[in-house]
């Protein structure tokens, strides 16, 4: 059988022939992996008869309602759209040591209760799976265990039991007996998770699979995974930090700007009671350069702190560091201010940073930064207790934002007692004291 070797880009998928540091198609650099393709095997499939595919009449299909399996956890339920989708295929990833296998751990006990469910692992025996299970209080019952990391046995016995949940962990440590090479390889992954795919679909189990992540935070073999699965989640946390935020980056059955936070206890995960005051911080107390804004996740309002340092620069240029925010906005933010405020940032360095480590694309939190800016410029910090919500635009005019109710409201229930708010905007239903300006000229003299 004549092999022939190729090299493969992790990002891409552009096949090269020849090994090179940086794929030319799309300019990344240590993304070729070799890889082995079976020519024979490839001719033979060309040229093999192709059976007729089975045309189904879809007005023939009885509809219903969409059939979600909670997972005990809203915060989990929330990211997912509802909860889980029997029949889907999940992709879990994370840094070591985040909590993937606690969480994946959680959802077999909560799915256990609708039937059994298989705990397959290529890293773990079944003597420490079992320890991990009980240290967080699951029922083994309904629990069953595969040592194995061949997906053709995998798959035997997956329809042998039919479970109502499958966990894969992890993917990376699978491999298909079909392809000439080693697991973990590019190849490999797109053909397990392909094998895991036809699984899920055509027998309506649900499969939930491990990833590991690259040096640069990227699942191995991301562009081969993402097309596949229906669910991409991503754990992430701040380093010492005890809550987690469960993201999903692809969702084909639901919405992809939901967050989940959940709090890591030595019982496994548990939903913040209160999410808004995980990102808040100091932010009840009057700090030069700390100020509160709001943003939407999803359908859901938090309460974020914004810290901004300015200080003289000792480089040639100034600096400008953000944590949690686009650096580019940064940017834009402070030639704003500089050009229409008539603060001097040219020789000032600004360091950002988004306490809790909520990463912001929300454009309300404009002001927010601006404020935070500004009052660390100045050294005059905005009152105890007000929050700060609104866009801004290039001429430094400020314009509302969307759900701006929804937002003051969730400021109102936490304490808070002032806003500053864009003019033209209304909050009738609250008893927050609102400051409304047009432009950050009017904050400049707010503040000074």
């Amino acid at each position: 059988m004549a092999l022939k070797k190729i090299h493969v880009c992790s990002h891409c998928d552009a096949q090269f022939p020849k090994w090179s540091g940086r794929c030319s198609e799309c300019g990344s650099w240590g993304t070729l992996s070799e890889s082995i393709l079976d020519a024979q095997t490839e001719k033979k499939e060309e040229v093999k008869k192709i059976a007729g595919a089975t045309v189904v009449d879809l007005r023939s299909l009885k509809g219903g309602p969409e059939i979600r399996i909670k997972s005990g956890l809203e915060e989990i339920d929330r990211v997912l759209g509802g909860g889980l989708l029997p029949g889907s295929l999940l992709l879990l990833s994370g840094e070591p040591g985040i909590g993937k296998s606690t969480l994946a751990a959680q959802l077999a006990n909560a799915l256990s209760r609708d039937g059994e469910v298989l705990y397959v692992s290529g890293e773990e025996s079944a003597v420490q799976v079992k320890a991990r299970l009980e240290r967080l209080n699951c029922d083994l019952g309904r629990l069953r265990f595969i040592g194995e990391t061949s997906v053709e046995k995998i798959a035997g016995a997956a329809l042998k039991l039919k479970p109502a949940l499958m966990v894969v962990d992890s993917i990376q440590t699978v491999y298909s007996s079909l392809i000439p090479s080693e697991a973990g390889g590019l190849s490999q992954i797109r053909a397990v998770a392909v094998k895991f795919l036809e699984i899920a679909k055509e027998h309506g189990i649900t499969v939930l699979l491990i990833g590991h992540i690259t040096k640069d935070g990227q699942v191995a073999g991301p562009k081969s995974l993402e097309h596949i699965v229906d669910t991409v989640l991503s754990l992430e946390n701040e380093p010492g930090s005890n809550y987690c935020l469960l993201r999903a980056s692809k969702n084909r059955f639901g919405s992809v700007n939901e967050l989940g936070v959940l709090e890591m206890t030595g019982a496994g995960f548990i939903e913040a009671k209160d999410p808004s005051s995980v990102f808040l911080g100091s932010g009840s107390v009057a700090i030069a350069g700390s100020v509160i804004g709001c943003v939407l996740e999803g359908s859901r309002p938090f309460l974020v702190n914004i810290q901004a340092l300015v200080t003289k620069t000792v480089f040639g240029y100034p600096q400008r560091k953000a944590s949690g925010l686009d650096l580019n906005r940064l940017q834009v933010l402070s030639a704003v201010i500089a050009k229409r405020s008539k603060i001097n940032l040219v020789t000032r360095d600004i360091i950002l940073n988004v306490v809790g480590g909520l990463k912001i694309n929300d454009p309300a939190l404009d002001l927010a930064v601006c404020a935070a800016v500004i009052s660390s410029y100045l050294n005059k910090p905005l009152p105890a207790g007000m929050a700060v919500v609104g866009e801004v635009g290039l001429g430094a005019e400020l314009r509302p934002v969307f759900r701006l109710e929804q937002r003051l409201k969730e400021a109102e229930k936490l304490g808070f007692k002032s806003a500053i708010i864009p003019e033209g905007a209304e909050y009738k239903a609250g008893k927050l004291k609102l400051l409304k300006i047009k432009n950050l000229g009017e904050l400049v003299e707010i503040l000074a």
